[in-house]
């Protein structure tokens, strides 16, 4: 088939990489998000899938919007059979959803109908998920609601972080999109519809939801924490600014500090919660570099009694 690809970011390299290199279909051209200030000179920067594209020697379209007639006029100049779709990151309209014939198939990172919507990684962490994996669908116009093509299943590990378990799903992944790709274009593979059973939302992340109650037990800190790294970054507060806490273990043994109580020694630090107490290992201070827990509790001097959380 031609494909016509959209995604964006890092996580959607190993799938543009596994349909480049299938050799079975044609990759005619990349859709991506148009280029973003990076860096502290806030210079226009790529995004990782055009970089790649460009690199393969595929055409780029950085539409502002996939409604811009100019992208949709050039999207139905290109033809293409079918649009494998992973973290694109813009909602598409329906006039571009009935360009290709064989629609636009999604890589979705969860075991749909869980976790619909923007970042099922995260959620499935945050909520102790053991099993997860990502599902192939047919692009709808509701939330990740059409049918779907396949799926691929991945422990989720008592120490992974989001960004731990979604690197292994992209991997994973790349593998079902392209086996998709085969399956609809000899025919042997047919979307089915979700049940209706089992449905859970999975909305973007907020600042908000990544601050750590202190209060809860502390296998929900340790979830909060795993579930906000890399980003956005599970917070708390020190002394009026904002700590963000990067790793942390757990400390059964613990369990005599109350909740964000903190207790620094010479090499480690620990944080009472509504149950037992974590030990942080990585820190990042407001307005600093990620560093070790112990290096900062001895630059700033904890005192006897002080806590996190404000």
């Amino acid at each position: 088939m031609k494909l016509v690809f959209a995604g964006t970011p890092e996580v959607a390299v190993p799938a543009l990489d596994a349909l480049i290199d299938s050799g079975r279909h044609e990759v005619a051209a990349v859709i991506t998000r148009p280029d973003a200030p990076a860096g502290r000179g806030r210079r226009l920067v790529a995004s990782p899938v055009a970089e790649r594209a460009q690199d393969a020697g595929i055409e780029v379209l950085k539409p502002k919007r996939p409604r811009d007639e100019e992208f949709l006029a050039r999207l139905r100049e290109i033809g293409p059979d079918c649009c494998p779709v992973v973290a694109y990151g813009a909602l598409l309209p329906k006039a571009a959803l009935d360009v290709p014939a064989r629609g636009w198939v999604n890589l979705h990172f969860s075991l749909l109908p869980a976790w619909r919507g923007a970042a099922p990684v995260q959620h499935a962490v945050m909520a102790g998920d053991e099993i997860t994996g990502a599902s192939t669908f047919l692009i709808e116009e509701g939330l990740d609601s059409g049918p779907v093509y396949g799926t691929v299943t991945e422990q989720v590990r008592a120490t992974d972080t989001s960004g731990d378990l979604l690197t292994r799903l992209a991997f994973a992944g790349s593998g079902l999109l392209a086996a998709t790709m085969d399956g609809i274009e000899d025919g042997s593979l047919q979307a089915v519809p979700q049940p209706i059973d089992g449905i859970s939302l999975a909305p973007k992340i907020t600042v908000e939801d990544a601050r750590i109650d202190w209060s809860a037990p502390a296998l929900r800190v340790d979830r909060v924490v795993r579930g906000c790294t890399p980003a956005p970054g599970a917070w708390t507060e020190f002394r009026g600014e904002r700590l963000k806490i990067i790793a942390a273990q757990l400390l059964a043994d613990r369990t005599d500090l109350a909740p964000g109580q903190l207790d620094a020694g010479k090499n480690n630090v620990y944080v009472g919660t509504g149950s037992h107490a974590v030990e942080p290992l990585w820190v990042q201070p407001q307005g600093k570099k990620p560093m070790r827990a112990a290096d900062w509790a001895r630059g700033v001097r904890i005192a006897a009694g002080e806590t996190l959380g404000g």
